[in-house]
């Protein structure tokens, strides 16, 4: 077909039933009509679907939130001692259970590897804090030869658990005067946390094949250790001396630390949140329980009644970790704390080991203030009184912050990374919005 030339273009030629005008041609075979052969042999491609961004590694903020939260509970316990803390959140458990989901995760190495790896974090910290608790022990006059409880060789022997604890350290439970610069039952206080330390190391080292059983038959390696404490904690059977204790803290705890498993295998995530929140809660009220009616000398103190601080923690452990929600970074308000929280997890076993000396270190300090001279007024020297917890309260944190900078790059060295003082975080921040920029 031959198109018009445009001079002679005239109305009258759309008239013409034998006239198509082809570019108002509708389409009637899917192709555009300029190009039909080649668009026709087009093969139809189909776009792949888009993939969900990979979660970027690091550390899961919500288990550092709960390990920050755990450390301040044990500070303000051994200071004020309120018994219901340990009900209100039982840090101990926590503790355990977050260390056992780290060893599971770090357990995909080998396995001696790991616990080398474990050990040799764990023992620098504690050498510098046993140098310092050591020479004031010898400068107050201590013979652990002639100590009451551990005397002559064994004594001298026991000394050994200050550099790896595998027992308990000897120690006196009264040094000096009460009148003097610290109380006289410093050497206990000071000694109380290096119990955590022992438990630990143990569970670092049985970590391989309890996971190997975790994996083989999880809900009798998960409730066992409460059954042990069943036995062991109630006085049914009755292990004497620090064996005894060794393995009741094995036990209490031991469901905490397998937990921890549960956590990183994906066992708890498997289970319907409403059925793991009522057995929880089931196990929980046993555990009230059973404490309701045996009540140490502090009242409701869990720490003086295993058994019902096996299923507490075990109940409220279950929880936290049910409801776990992997936070990459601390959402909302909680993000002001971002820097506390990272420093208080690259320093927790320094601001664990020192917290009750430096507690005890308060009172010698706040005592000074009753030598000013308007402390000669009863009202002044009353109020003093009157707010003398709160004080130490104040002032235990800027020295544990002091025992941060003096030894805990520590940590660092043990780990082989390069000391830092103050590990918070925000040289790293710092670093990434430079590289955004």
């Amino acid at each position: 077909m031959t198109y018009p030339q445009e001079p002679q273009y005239r109305e009258p030629q759309y008239q013409d039933p034998q006239y198509r005008e082809p570019q108002y041609v509708e389409p009637q075979y899917g192709h555009v009509p300029a190009q039909p052969a080649q668009t026709a042999a087009l093969p139809v491609v189909e776009a792949p679907e888009a993939k969900p961004a990979p979660k970027k590694p690091g550390r899961d903020r919500y288990l550092d939130l709960l390990r920050t939260t755990a450390l301040v509970r044990v500070v303000v316990y051994h200071l004020f001692g309120w018994a219901w803390l340990t009900v209100l959140f039982p840090s101990m458990g926590v503790m355990f259970a977050l260390a056992g989901s780290l060893m599971a995760r770090s357990l995909s190495r080998p396995a001696l590897g790991v616990i080398r790896g474990r050990i040799r974090r764990l023992l620098p910290p504690m050498w510098a804090f046993s140098v310092v608790v050591l020479t004031l022990l010898f400068a107050g006059g201590w013979n652990p030869g002639k100590d009451p409880d551990n005397g002559g060789t064994w004594g001298w022997v026991s000394l050994f658990n200050y550099l790896v604890p595998i027992g308990a350290p000897s120690f006196p439970w009264h040094l000096g005067a009460k009148a003097g610069l610290l109380e006289d039952t410093w050497p206990a206080q000071a000694a109380g946390p290096l119990w955590y330390l022992r438990a630990y190391m143990w569970f670092v080292i049985a970590s391989p094949l309890l996971l190997r059983a975790f994996r083989k038959v999880p809900w009798a390696t998960l409730l066992a250790p409460l059954g042990l404490t069943a036995i062991v904690g109630t006085g049914l059977v009755t292990i004497p001396g620090e064996t005894g204790n060794a393995v009741t803290d094995f036990a209490v705890y031991g469901s905490c630390w397998v937990l921890g498993f549960a956590h990183h295998e994906g066992l708890l995530a498997k289970i319907p949140r409403y059925l793991a929140v009522s057995c929880s809660a089931l196990v929980m009220a046993f555990g009230l329980w059973w404490a309701s009616g045996h009540l140490g000398p502090d009242g409701w103190d869990l720490n003086d009644i295993p058994l019902a601080q096996a299923t507490w923690s075990f109940g409220f452990v279950v929880i936290l970790l049910q409801y776990s929600p992997s936070w990459q970074e601390l959402p909302g308000r909680l993000a002001k704390w971002d820097k506390v929280v990272t420093l208080s997890n690259n320093r927790a076993v320094t601001i664990y080991l020192w917290h009750n000396m430096l507690i005890m270190a308060t009172v010698p300090i706040i005592d000074l203030a009753y030598d000013l001279p308007f402390m000669e007024n009863e009202r002044w020297s009353g109020a003093l009184d009157t707010t003398y917890m709160l004080w130490m309260f104040v002032l235990v944190w800027p020295l544990i912050a002091l025992a941060v900078l003096g030894v805990g790059w520590i940590e660092d060295l043990a780990a082989k990374r390069a000391p830092r003082l103050w590990p918070d975080g925000s040289r790293r921040k710092g670093a990434r919005g430079a590289r955004r920029g």
